[in-house]
């Protein structure tokens, strides 16, 4: 491999693409080579993101024109059910790249669970197989040696990021978790929808996939395996009228502990971790603390009712929640400085 590690963005045209480059930009061991958009094809990526267009980049291509022989990580920014068939053949054909996916494709290791929630069967149950989960801070050493890295979703990831640990320690209840998720419009991608459409999303807030929304199984998937049994949380997520920033406030049943129990034991959990903040206690986690960058900030509150706690978290979903941490991961899968191209300060105000 180069001095430098090639980068591919699939999917460059969309919001967690665009962040993928952004970042990707200022990585000290990262060089951008191939950019692909099937609808924005032929076109200089300053074309679709001005922003971007301060540097000199790769022109976007479709994706049966892009030349993988030129790079070593691919990071799949496509929409869901999409990935699937083009990480197989990109891998058939290239089994020395490392695939980093950020959609949905192969993040659900139970194949009956995937097509019951994403409306069809699995189209790579072979590669499936060889995923790993990557939230970063509970699956370091998988990563290390990951071909394919299943990217979790930004709800997962703030909500598994402040629940894990204390499930783990079993000092809540895992059948009595509720949570409130809230998120900027930017977590809805950059096609048209009507109901991020600003007119429709402007000055309100609306909860949205109740009770059926696709990051539940997830979040429960990984809650189960904490919890040692099946689980089955309350999820429901809340559109913000703001471009990026999430914030997740679980109300958990606390098992003989108190809140500051919760918060010790995520505290030494994450001690030492550099994206992940527990606040000191009476500080409230807002999504101001975390915008633009790739930290967690993950406050705990006790309940006025009594044997409950409130656990807040804190994330950029494009960054921590996608891009960012997809970079974390390759990080680690290389063996890199863990913060590299990741030193982004939150942007406030």
């Amino acid at each position: 491999m180069a001095d430098k590690i090639r980068i591919g963005v699939l999917g460059a045209s969309g919001y967690t693409g665009a962040d993928l480059v952004r970042l990707a930009l200022g990585h000290p061991n990262a060089e951008i080579t191939v950019l692909t958009a099937n609808s924005h094809a032929g076109k200089p990526m300053a074309a679709v993101f001005p922003h971007l267009g301060h540097v000199d980049l790769p022109g976007l291509v479709r994706v049966e024109d892009a030349d993988w022989s030129k790079v070593d990580a691919v990071f799949c920014g496509l929409p869901h059910g999409t990935t699937q068939e083009i990480t197989s053949k990109i891998l058939a054909e290239y089994p020395e790249i490392r695939v980093f996916d950020m959609s949905a494709d192969f993040r659900l290791r139970n194949m009956d669970t995937y097509a019951e929630w994403y409306g069809h069967e699995h189209r790579a149950p072979a590669l499936q197989g060889e995923a790993v989960y990557g939230l970063t801070e509970h699956y370091r050493e998988p990563l290390r040696n990951a071909r394919l890295v299943a990217c979790p979703g930004c709800y997962p990831t703030a909500t598994l990021l402040a629940l894990l640990p204390i499930v783990d320690s079993g000092e809540i209840d895992p059948a009595e978790i509720i949570i409130d998720a809230k998120s900027g419009v930017s977590g809805a991608g950059r096609g048209l929808k009507e109901n991020t459409l600003f007119s429709e999303a402007g000055e309100g807030l609306s909860p949205y996939g109740v009770a059926k929304h696709r990051h539940a199984p997830e979040i429960e998937q990984e809650i189960s395996v904490a919890a040692g049994r099946d689980v089955i949380v309350n999820f429901t997520p809340h559109l913000v009228p703001m471009s990026r920033g999430e914030l997740v406030t679980c109300y958990v049943k606390l098992d003989g502990a108190t809140a500051d129990d919760l918060r010790a034991t995520l505290a030494d959990r994450y001690a030492g971790e550099p994206f992940v903040r527990v606040a000191a206690k009476g500080v409230v986690p807002a999504t101001q603390q975390v915008r633009g960058s790739n930290y967690c900030v993950i406050g705990v509150f006790a309940d006025r009712m009594p044997g409950r706690a409130i656990v807040v978290s804190t994330i950029d979903n494009l960054v921590k929640g996608s891009s960012g941490q997809a970079i974390q991961n390759m990080n680690v899968r290389y063996g890199l400085d863990e913060t590299a191209g990741l030193g982004q300060m939150p942007l406030f105000p």
